[in-house]
C-alpha cells in the first residue's frame, strides 16, 4: 500500500461498498461489477481527496466515474448527499479493516501495533494528498455550521473506539486517553508527512508507536 499512484484501499472500498437500494440499477446482480452509484462514490472518494471538498464539483465526479452528468441526480440531489455517501464508504472499510485485524490479532497490544502499521502503510498517498480521512473531516469541519453539512468526525470517532477497547483489553484505567494519544499520533505524523512530503516521517512514527505501545504492556 505504498504505491501513490493508486487510490488508496478505503476509496478502492468505496467502489464495493453496498449502496442504498433506492440506488441500485434495475437488474444488476452478481458478477456484473460495480453499479453506477459505487462508481460515483469511488470516484467521489477519490477527487475529494486529491482536490478537496471546496474544488471538487459534481461534474469534476461524473467525468471521474465515467457517467453523464445529468444521470448523477438520480442518486445524489446535491454535493453534500455525495460527500455523505462517500464518509458512509470510508466507514465502512475502516470497519471492515479493523474487523481483519481483530480477527487476525488476538493480542491487543499487537492489535493496536497493527493498526497503527496498516494506517502508516499508506504513507507515499498520505505524501501526496495528505490521510484521506484527517483532510475530509478538518475541511467538513470547517463548515459544521452550514445546513446540512456532512459530518465526518466518525471516521475518526470509530478508531478511538475501537482502540480505547484494545486499551481496557489491556487493563488499561486510560484507556480512552490512550486511544486519542495513538490516532493523534497517526494524524499528527500524516500531516508531516504531506506537509513535508516525505513517506519516512510515518515510517519512523509507526517504529516508535510499536515501541510505546510495548511499553504499555
Amino acid at each position: 500500500m505504498t504505491n501513490s499512484d493508486r487510490t488508496t484501499s478505503t476509496e478502492a472500498s468505496a467502489a464495493a461498498a453496498p449502496g442504498k437500494e433506492h440506488g441500485r440499477e434495475p437488474g444488476r446482480g452478481p458478477g456484473r461489477g460495480p453499479g453506477k452509484r459505487e462508481r460515483l462514490v469511488a470516484a467521489a472518494a477519490q477527487m475529494l481527496h486529491q482536490q478537496g471538498v471546496e474544488a471538487t464539483t459534481l461534474a469534476d465526479i461524473a467525468k471521474a466515474a465515467g457517467i453523464p452528468l445529468g444521470n448523477v441526480y438520480y442518486y445524489f440531489k446535491t454535493k453534500a448527499d455525495i460527500i455523505a455517501a462517500v464518509i458512509e464508504a470510508h466507514a465502512a472499510a475502516i470497519g471492515s479493516m479493523l474487523g481483519g485485524i481483530q480477527a487476525g490479532q488476538a493480542d491487543p497490544a499487537a492489535r493496536l501495533k497493527a493498526l497503527f502499521a496498516t494506517l502508516a502503510g499508506e504513507n507515499e498517498m498520505v505524501a501526496r494528498y495528505g490521510c484521506p480521512h484527517g483532510t475530509l473531516c478538518q475541511e467538513l469541519a470547517k463548515h459544521a455550521d452550514g445546513a446540512g453539512a456532512p459530518d465526518a468526525s466518525p471516521l475518526v470517532r470509530i478508531p478511538i473506539d475501537w482502540a480505547e477497547r484494545q486499551f481496557a483489553a489491556m487493563g488499561r484505567a486510560d484507556a480512552r486517553d490512550l486511544a486519542i494519544q495513538v490516532i493523534a499520533a497517526y494524524q499528527g505524523a500524516a500531516l508531516l508527512t504531506s506537509a513535508l512530503r516525505d513517506p519516512a516521517v510515518l515510517e519512523r512514527e509507526s517504529r516508535r508507536m510499536a515501541a510505546w505501545i510495548d511499553s504499555l504492556r
